[in-house]
C-alpha cells in the first residue's frame, strides 16, 4: 500500500527529541510558525512511548544524533523503552509506525557518526545551529520524499538484544 505523502496532509506532525530542552523549543517555535503539528520529548525513551502510544499520526521524527541516557544503562529485549542514541531511536521508532519519515540533527554530524559506526547517508541530517529556512526546507523535502525502509542489518540492529552504554 502507498504511503501517502503527509506534506499534502492538513498538517504534518513532527515529534521533536533533543536533550537540549532549549533546542527542542526552538525546533517545536519554527515547526509550528511553519505550520506543522508538534510533539516533543527530551528523551529516547519517552519519544518510543509516544510512538508506540500516540493515537494520532506521527509523520516525521526529528531527533538529535546523540541522546545521552540520563544514567548507566544496560536495554534489553525486556525494557521496551531503553535510553539510545537518536540513530538506533529512528530505527526503533521505524518499527513502530509504518511510514514514519526521519530526520537526525547534530552539531558536528561527521565525528558523531563516524563515533558511532554510522554511514552518512542512513538518514537525511541537518546541522545545529539550525537556519530557520534551510530547516523549515529540509523538514518539507523529507517530508515529501518517500518513508524509509529498514534492511535486514539495520532491523536486526534496531532489535538486538543487549546494548551497552557509558
Amino acid at each position: 500500500m502507498a504511503d501517502p505523502s503527509p506534506a499534502s496532509s492538513s498538517r504534518a506532525t513532527v515529534l521533536v527529541v533533543d536533550d537540549e530542552s532549549s533546542v527542542a523549543k526552538l525546533c517545536v517555535t519554527i515547526l509550528k510558525q511553519g505550520g506543522f503539528d508538534t510533539l516533543s520529548t527530551d528523551g529516547s525513551s519517552e519519544a518510543l512511548k509516544i510512538c508506540k502510544e500516540h493515537p494520532g499520526k506521527i509523520d516525521l521524527l526529528l531527533t538529535d544524533l546523540v541522546l545521552p541516557p540520563p544514567a548507566f544503562q544496560l536495554a534489553s529485549s525486556s525494557n521496551e523503552y531503553p535510553h539510545v542514541h537518536g540513530h538506533d531511536l529512528a530505527l526503533r521508532a521505524m518499527h513502530l509506525r509504518e511510514g514514519l519519515r526521519i530526520l537526525m540533527m547534530s552539531g558536528n554530524p561527521e565525528k558523531e557518526l563516524a563515533n558511532y559506526g554510522i554511514k552518512r547517508g542512513s538518514f537525511p541530517f541537518i546541522q545545529k545551529p539550525l537556519d530557520v529556512d534551510t530547516f523549515l526546507q529540509t523538514v518539507r523535502n523529507v517530508l515529501q520524499a518517500p518513508p524509509p525502509t529498514l534492511t535486514e542489518d539495520a532491523s536486526k540492529a534496531a532489535g538486538g538484544d543487549v546494548e551497552w552504554f557509558d
